[in-house]
Order: structure tokens, then sequence, then C-alpha cells
């Protein structure tokens, strides 16, 4: 009897236990998942947010005196400011005036009675120097200025517009340099708007609606937005001289060429109800007008390949990037942003060709939306004033040269940063690089499995995508890891232009089933003369296809 209830005891304490134990895993998993809620909620929260948590009587004391001592000065700082601002905006304001007006000059100009809030002060020492001090200064303004812009119309109709509710957060960069031994201690004060976080504001006619005038609204908009970019916005900067002396070398000034060649984009997400997007991409070093580049459109297409080739001046190459957007065309209608990706120039190694893919995103400041986009594929190529490459340069000199072609020329910081507007501006002679591509097809290795039996028979196309060319191995029965060993050789008009697609196919008696794709421009193995690599395959679930490339050239010229 003893042990009937020994063996009831136990079994009874064994499931308090089992429940108890599973009560509390359950309980552990869910203040888990709460905190993983809450760290994740805490990464999306934006400046503004944390603002809402931490309201400004929480700031540190020494940055609360800082405010208080720019709102006594402001009545001063106001007037004095307002003046250089015209002075320096009025103009610029002329120069992105749109086609619908014929003149946009301020009637009043006044920044109000409400003072910006600091809420961050910054020493950058990675970039300050011995000679200098790079201070970083974060301020909030929600003003009450009095901004009338007097905007005239080429129908000859004259709008006093009035800039109202400005909201504005940013990043103002302070340098002061050259460090010297008399008071202040430097001798000029450079001032840039490092970071623009938030720019809001609203329009409105003066005794009227600007809704009236179709398109007049967005029209002034940019126009106003283009102005501070141009005229303030990073790497510009505006020097102030403290003590007499020669500061051109604070003056912003070119420091490269930035060579782009969009390649292609894959995946794309479809935003087309009938038929597929028209894509099309603007890429852009600094976001004004006459510095953006556009596309081709490529019409029904969520794999578009462009081949395209852009350049760009660099002014800093340690903060700015290369942003590129991909639309789709709506025909009539404004395009639709298909997503945007970002690169800093910091990251490329100087004269070194960098194939990269990029993820698309909805948005590069707050990265929220985890929707596939797609990817597009870039070749970047960063070439500073002054670098020399050990790449014998086959052109004559005086030919004006491709940002790729100076890459393989050695160039001196005088003649290129005092020429290099005019030099793009101007009509140059197009070289056309010509030569034989060889292309040995070596193996591959890890292929998807298509037929029945778990192996495949895979051989390789070959197509010179602008000359339509093509060649192909032969067939490597029952493998997923072939090896060829072939090569051909093709015979290229313009290898600038040009790109090889390699397709693995897999051979059937009655089908033929395309297993992927690898697409290579010739960049690379212009500038290297030769490149043994391995690629992986596009559009197919795994797989790798291991190629040389050798490139023999013979260049000729011709006017474009």
């Amino acid at each position: 009897m003893s042990f009937f209830f020994g063996m009831f005891v136990g079994l009874t304490i064994g499931i308090v236990l089992i429940v108890a134990f599973a009560r509390y895993e359950k309980m552990r998993s869910s203040r888990r998942t709460h905190l993983a809620k809450t760290v994740a909620s805490f990464a999306r929260m934006t400046v503004q947010d944390s603002r809402k948590i931490l309201p400004p009587q929480f700031y540190p004391p020494w940055l609360m005196w800082l405010n208080l001592q720019l709102k006594k000065i402001w009545p001063s700082v106001d007037e004095a400011a307002s003046e250089l601002i015209r002075t320096i905006v009025e103009p610029i304001l002329e120069q992105y005036t749109p086609a619908i007006l014929s003149s946009m000059k301020f009637a009043k100009l006044t920044l109000g009675t409400v003072a910006p809030q600091f809420t961050g002060v910054s020493i950058i020492e990675s970039e300050s120097g011995a000679g200098g001090i790079t201070m970083e200064l974060e301020l909030q303004w929600d003003g009450n200025p009095n901004i009338v812009l007097n905007i005239n119309t080429r129908l000859g109709v004259s709008l006093p517009v009035q800039v109202k509710n400005i909201g504005f957060t940013g990043v103002f960069r302070l340098i002061f340099k050259p460090l010297v031994d008399q008071f202040p201690c430097f001798g000029a004060v450079s001032y840039s708007l490092r970071e623009k976080k938030d720019l809001d504001f609203t329009l409105k006619v003066v005794g009227g609606d600007i809704s009236t005038i179709p398109g007049i609204s967005d029209a002034i908009e940019d126009t106003i937005r283009n102005a501070i970019e141009d005229s303030i916005t990073w790497p510009v900067r505006k020097i102030i001289p403290i003590l007499s002396g020669d500061y051109s070398d604070l003056e912003l000034k070119p420091v490269g060429t930035l060579d782009v060649k969009l390649v292609q984009a894959k995946d794309l997400t479809n935003k087309d109800i009938i038929g597929k997007s028209d894509p099309f991409a603007v890429l852009f070093v600094r976001p004004l007008p006459d510095k953006m580049k556009t596309s081709k459109t490529i019409n029904n297409q969520l794999n578009p390949i462009w081949n395209e080739h852009f350049e760009f001046i660099v002014e800093d190459a340690s903060t700015q990037h290369l942003t590129v957007r991909v639309y789709d065309d709506e025909g009539v209608q404004a395009a639709e942003l298909i997503g945007c990706a970002q690169v800093a120039l910091k990251d490329l190694e100087p004269c070194k060709v960098k194939d990269i893919w990029l993820k698309l995103v909805k948005d590069l400041v707050v990265q929220r939306d985890t929707k596939n986009r797609g990817q597009v594929q870039l070749e970047l190529l960063y070439c500073p004033f002054g670098t020399e490459s050990s790449f014998k340069n086959p052109f004559n000199r005086d030919f004006s040269l491709t940002s790729l072609e100076k890459a393989l020329k050695p160039v001196t910081v005088e003649t290129e940063a005092a020429d290099i507007e005019r030099a793009m501006s101007q009509k140059k002679r197009e070289v056309i690089v010509r030569g034989v591509l060889s292309v040995t097809v070596i193996a591959a290795e890890n292929l998807p499995a298509v037929d029945f039996m778990g192996k495949a028979d895979p051989y390789v196309v070959l197509i010179m995508k602008k000359s339509e060319t093509k060649a192909k191995t032969r067939v490597a029965n029952e493998t997923l890891n072939p090896v060829w060993n072939q090569t051909f050789d093709f015979v290229v008009e313009d290898a600038l232009h040009e790109m090889i697609i390699l397709e693995v196919w897999d051979h059937d008696t009655f089908k033929k089933e395309k297993i992927g794709r690898c697409i290579l421009t010739l960049t690379r193995v212009i500038l290297e003369g030769e490149v043994q690599d391995g690629f992986q395959l596009d559009s197919a679930k795994s797989g790798k296809l291991f190629i040389r490339l050798k490139w023999s050239p013979q260049l000729v010229f011709r006017d474009a």
C-alpha cells in the first residue's frame, strides 16, 4: 500500500513540477518577446520621438544656458542674419526660377521673435586636424518669420507669396580655421548646413489662394528647396574672415570625379496593375536639377538592363554619397518611386572599379519598410584629381577624356580643378575602346538539379549584348559541377558600351530549360587586362560560374 501511495505522491509532484516549469518558460518567453518589441520600438524612434520623451527642461545645464543666451541676442541675430540670407539666397532663387515664373525676389524678410533651440553640440575630432576645430550644432526651429516673396509670372500676374509655418530640424557645421596666435585664435569661420533632417513650410498668396494657378505652388516650393541646397547645404560652405588673410583654401573645390555605370536591376516591385513596371533610374551626388542624371526607360520589365554611363563631380569624398532612385514611368502622370539606395563615396578605393549590388528601400532616412523592392547593380570608379595610375595611357593628350580614361592617365590638380566644369560642358571626341575579348568558361559548381534523376546536362551560351554575337560551350552530361575549359574570342567595336551575358542552360532532347545567368560589363577587364573570378547565377536557387576574361585593346577616336 505504501508503495502505491509513494508512487502517487511522486507522480503528483512530478506533474506539478512539469506544469510549473512549462508556465515559467511561457512567462519567460512572453517577457522576452515583450522586451524585443520594446527594443525594436526604440530602434525605430526618430529624433522627434526622442524629444517627446526627453523635453527641453531635462537638457544638460550648459545647453539650457546656451539657448538662454541665444534668446537674449536673437533680435540682433535676426537683423544681421536676415540681410545675410537675402544677399546669399536671392541670386540663387533667380538661378532656379522655373520657366513659368519670370522673377522671384524677397519683398520682406525677417526671422521673427522665436529663437531656435540647440539640442546638441559636438566636436568632430576626426575632421578637426591640428590646424582647426570642427563643431556641429544640432538645432530645432519652429519660428514665426515674416517672409514674403514677390513673384512675377510669365502671364503678367504678380503674386506676393508668404512663406509660413516653418519647421526646421538640422545640423550646422562650424569650422574655425586656421588656428593662430592672435585673438580670437582663429583666422576665419566657415559655416554650412551639414544635415537637413526636416524642413516643412507652407505657401500662401497674400489676399488670395495659390491653388488657383495650377502647378505654381510646387514650382515655388522646388525653387526654395533647390536654393537652400545650392547656397548653404554641405559641402557648400560660407566663409567669414575674422582676421585679414587669404582663406581661399577653405572654399569649396572639386576633388575628383565619380564614374558610374548603371548596369541593371532585378526583382523590381511591379507598380502597374496591367503589365509590368516601366523602370528608369535617377542618380545624383547633390540633389540639384542640373547635377542629376536620368537613365532611359525600359518598358514592361522588372529585370531591366541599362548599361549606361554617367559622370559626377565630387567635392568631399569623406561625406558625400551617390544616391540612386528607381521609378516607374507613368507617362503623363508623375512617376512612382519603386525604391532608392545609397552608397558612401568614402567606401570606394580610388582608381579601383567597385561592382556592387544595392538593395532598394522605400526611405533612406527612416527604414521601417521591410518589403522587397528589388536590387540595382552599379559599377563605381572614383578618381581623385592628381592620382597617378600604373595603367599606361594609350590616348593622345590633346583629346578630352572621360573619367574612365582619366583613371588611366596621370593628371594634375591645377588642370582638373580649374577646367573640369568647362571640359565636361564642351563637345568632346568620344573614345571608342576597340579590341579582342577572350572569354574562357572554366567551370560551374553547385548548380540546381533540373532532371528527375537529380542531375543536369548544363551548357553555357555567351552573348555580346550590343553586337548580338553568340557562342556556346559543349554540353556536360549528368553533372551539377561541370568543367568546360573552353575559350571564345569576340571582336569588340565599342567596349565601354558593351556587355557580355552568360546563360547556363540544361540540355534536353525535348526542351531546353534556363538555369540562370550572369551579366558582366567590360570595365574591369579593360582596366586590369585580365580577370578571373566566380560569379553567382541570377534567377537560380544556387550555382556559381567561373570564367576568365582577357582584353587585347586597339583604340581609335571618332567625333561624338
